[in-house]
């Protein structure tokens, strides 16, 4: 089986590497540097100029079984960037890799979305597929554009849109299988996601005083994302929409107890009331402190993301690693490189 993988140079593509090149699967990628070392487990890098559709006539690309399009632009949790290159890199290449799988050989294509093209709060009590997208930033809403243009031009499941598509006959189920995959928080060795902040503060032994706050998320351990990408290659799995995160949410108390566990240090975690901190928080809003209204809700509220549908369409009761293994792998890489 060949596999091309867009953004292999990244930290979901390195890991998909290590994890795919001992099966029976010949991996190439496309990258926007082709001038990086190659990788061991990969056959050939190509660019981008490549699979222009100028180059056809002159291609020697290998036939590519599947494609997994990981390449984008990261959220930038110091909304420093420009809203217009999220558009560019997460909305454009997509159309451009996606026409490419649409003229190609490949019968499956895994597009790497995000839980935030679908919201960017959880209403009720998890995050399921069903949700009527609303993202919030040009992060999320990139991505939702990128998952519009792709269910505009194959047919998915329970979607109408389709019937207009030119490429209707050509993209039937049973000819191409698309995924749309959202994970939610990915983390693992080398790359602890947005659990940076956190991870600093407990490192340093600053006690949390949001103790209080019983509010739950889900994470990704890589190992369990590399684990399904693999299923949705091997496996007879429906087109669709995805959601992906570990079996267990956790609280920021039990996420800072197992931080402390991989770490052998004591958590301090302080139970300062609600209402207190909610005071302070507001008075952070006006002098315009550190800490304010908005942070305080992003810190302390709920996102649950229901792994339930990917789980059936492969087969599987549960992941491979839970929540808790997962973290601990990730905080103890970085333990072992200080």
């Amino acid at each position: 089986m060949n596999i091309l993988i867009t953004g292999i140079h990244g930290f979901v593509g390195s890991n998909l590497v290590l994890a795919l090149k001992n099966s029976n699967i010949i991996l190439y990628g496309l990258d926007i540097s082709i001038s990086k070392p190659q990788k061991e487990g990969v056959e050939s890098t190509f660019s981008w100029r490549e699979i222009e559709p100028t180059s056809f006539p002159l291609q020697t690309l290998p036939q590519f079984d599947a494609i997994i399009h990981l390449a984008g632009k990261a959220h930038d949790t110091k909304n420093q960037s420009a809203a217009q290159s999220y558009f560019d890199i997460n909305t454009g290449l997509t159309q451009k890799i996606f026409d490419f799988f649409l003229e190609s050989s490949a019968k499956k294509f895994i597009f790497f979305s995000s839980v935030k093209a679908a919201a960017d709060s959880v209403v009720g009590d998890m995050l399921t597929e069903d949700v009527i997208p609303a993202p919030v930033g040009p992060y999320g809403e990139s991505k939702i554009r990128a998952e519009e243009y792709i269910k505009e031009h194959c047919v998915f499941p329970a979607v109408s849109s389709c019937e207009c598509s030119p490429f209707r006959e050509m993209t039937s189920v049973t000819e191409k299988q698309v995924y749309i995959l959202r994970p939610c928080m990915i983390h693992g060795p080398g790359n602890k996601g947005n659990l940076n902040l956190l991870y600093n503060v407990v490192k340093k032994g600053i006690p949390w005083p949001l103790g209080d706050f019983e509010n739950r998320r889900s994470f990704t351990s890589i190992d369990n994302l590399c684990y399904v990408i693999e299923g949705l290659l091997t496996k007879e799995v429906p087109t669709g929409i995805y959601h992906m995160g570990d079996d267990e949410a956790l609280s920021t108390n039990e996420l800072i107890a197992i931080m402390c566990e991989a770490m052998g240090k004591q958590p301090h975690i302080w139970k300062m009331n609600k209402g207190f901190m909610e005071g302070c928080a507001g008075l952070g809003t006006l002098l315009h402190l550190p800490l304010n209204t908005e942070r305080l809700r992003k810190l302390t509220e709920n996102y649950v993301v229901s792994n339930a549908k990917i789980k059936a369409a492969l087969g599987i009761d549960k992941m491979p690693v839970t929540a808790k293994e997962g973290l601990i792998k990730t905080i103890r890489s970085f333990e072992e490189t200080k």
